[in-house]
C-alpha cells in the first residue's frame, strides 16, 4: 500500500483543509467481496453510518465530519480541492481519507465504478457546494471537528496517526 496526501488551500469557494486528503493505493486486493471487507475494516476502526453508491459529479464537501471513501469496483477520475485543486485517478482497492471541508468531485468513471463511504463515530454528514450564504457557518463547524481516534483502514496506528497531527 502506498499513502499519497494532497494539501489545498481555502480557494474562497470550498474551504478546504490544514489537514492533507490521504489516498491509499492498493489498499485493498480486489476481491468479489471487497465492499464487504472494506465496510467491515471500516467500522472495525469505528468508521460507519456507511453507503453505498458513487461520487457526485459536482464540487462539494462536508463541514461537520471527515469521510473514507473505498472504492470497490471500477474507476473514476476526481477532481479534489475545488477547481485549483488535483485531477486523480482512482481504483478498485484504493481508499481516500477526506478531512471535513476538502472538496471532492467526480470528473468521469468506469460503468463499474462504485465506492464505500462511512465517517467517524458513525457522524452524520452535511452537503455543501460552496452556495452563498454555507461559508460562515461551514468555517465553524470545520473548526470544531475533531481528529479521528483511528485510522478507517490502519487503526491505531498509521494513516491519520501519522500525517493529522
Amino acid at each position: 500500500m502506498e499513502i499519497q496526501t494532497y494539501h489545498f488551500k481555502d480557494d474562497g469557494i470550498i474551504p478546504n483543509n490544514v489537514l492533507p486528503l490521504l489516498v491509499y493505493k492498493f489498499a485493498f486486493p480486489v476481491s468479489e467481496s471487497l465492499p464487504d471487507v472494506m465496510e467491515e475494516t471500516f467500522t472495525s476502526h469505528n468508521w460507519s453510518n456507511s453507503w453505498r453508491n458513487g461520487v457526485f459529479p459536482y464540487h462539494h464537501y462536508h463541514s461537520i465530519t471527515h469521510e473514507v471513501v473505498g472504492v470497490y469496483a471500477g474507476s473514476a477520475s476526481l477532481h479534489l480541492g475545488g477547481e485549483g485543486g488535483e485531477k486523480i485517478t482512482v481504483t478498485a482497492g484504493d481508499v481516500l481519507v477526506i478531512p471535513a471541508g476538502v472538496g471532492h468531485k467526480k470528473i468521469s468513471q468506469s460503468d463499474d465504478f462504485a465506492v464505500i463511504g462511512a465517517y467517524p463515530d458513525g457522524k452524520d454528514y452535511d452537503l455543501l457546494t460552496g452556495k452563498e450564504g454555507e461559508r460562515a457557518r461551514a468555517d465553524e463547524h470545520i473548526a470544531g471537528v475533531p481528529l479521528p481516534e483511528t485510522d478507517p483502514v490502519l487503526g491505531k496506528e498509521g494513516g491519520i496517526a501519522e500525517y493529522w497531527k
